[in-house]
């Protein structure tokens, strides 16, 4: 009778995972991955049972300009119910070489930043902005392409390289990937570089990433970078495409009074959707300007 033989661990799906990094999945990231997916799973699904529906009864109410309808605004009207109302009302094409500012949120305290779930934002958050271009991630795309024939002479390499020395390999818990060797980490490193041609060839594809570049519109009216996605936009900057798509995730509070002229509901949204078509990227820094 032949013996058994121990069964392979399947890694989990990983919350970020992208199949091109499938080679470097390592079934020792196995339960760091298990959790992440749970935890993502678990939030998704407080999402469904209890947090949409709040924040679409919210919606409504404030559509309607029923009582509480000041207090909902006020609050700063939940983002992800605004997003349900508008879909691709929200979406705005703009050239991804003159999308250069991001927000900064170094040592900026978590008490004045604004909350992710609202889409009116208070506060100083636009004029904390520095310029992507001097980015880690604008830095990693150049230095990727400017050595694709060796990548062994990269910047990224070198300091892949010095972590796993150190006894420290770079990992991700959600996508799943251990660089524990210099093979993989040549392979991660090819990777965004097959991501970087293919966008070459085919363009920008909004659907790659998890999310879509996400943009939030100052009290000026102008266009600032925000969370995910700053790799992409790295490379359609390095690649100078001329037009990428971005979702507005949030805006200024005082723009948005300015734009609504007091007026709220359908009104208000219909006001705000028309003038988002004259927001422009912001070109200027800001107060704090260092962007890691």
């Amino acid at each position: 009778m032949r013996p058994l033989l121990p069964m392979k661990r399947r890694l989990p799906k990983a919350p970020a995972g992208d199949p091109a990094f499938a080679p470097l999945e390592d079934p020792r990231m196995y339960w760091p991955v298990q959790r992440a997916r749970l935890e993502k799973l678990g939030r998704e699904g407080l999402e469904r049972l209890l947090r949409v529906p709040v924040e679409r009864g919210l919606m409504q109410l404030w559509r309607h300009e029923l009582p509480g309808a000041a207090w909902v605004e006020r609050i700063g009207l939940p983002r992800r119910a605004v997003e349900w109302q508008l879909g691709q009302g929200l979406v705005l094409h703009v050239d991804p070489c003159r999308l250069i500012c991001g927000t900064n949120w170094k040592e900026y305290p978590y008490k004045l930043r604004p909350t992710s779930s609202a889409f009116i934002w208070d506060g100083e958050w636009d004029l904390r902005r520095g310029d992507l271009r001097q980015g880690s991630r604008a830095r990693f795309i150049a230095d990727l392409a400017a050595h694709r024939d060796d990548l062994t002479r990269s910047d990224a390499f070198a300091t892949y390289m010095a972590r796993l020395k150190a006894g420290k390999p770079w990992k991700s818990h959600q996508q799943g990937i251990l660089l524990d060797s210099e093979a993989r980490i040549l392979t991660f490193l090819r990777v965004y570089l097959s991501f970087m041609d293919d966008m070459a060839v085919r363009g920008f594809d909004a659907t790659r990433g998890k999310d879509m570049l996400g943009v939030a519109v100052s009290r000026d009216g102008t266009l600032i970078k925000i969370n995910r996605g700053l790799h992409r936009l790295a490379m359609a900057q390095h690649l100078g495409l001329p037009s990428v798509p971005v979702a507005v995730k949030a805006v200024h509070r005082q723009w948005w009074e300015r734009v609504t002229q007091g007026g709220r509901g359908k009104h208000a949204l219909a006001m705000m959707k028309e003038n988002l078509a004259d927001c422009q990227p912001e070109l200027q820094p800001g107060v704090v300007t260092n962007l890691l």
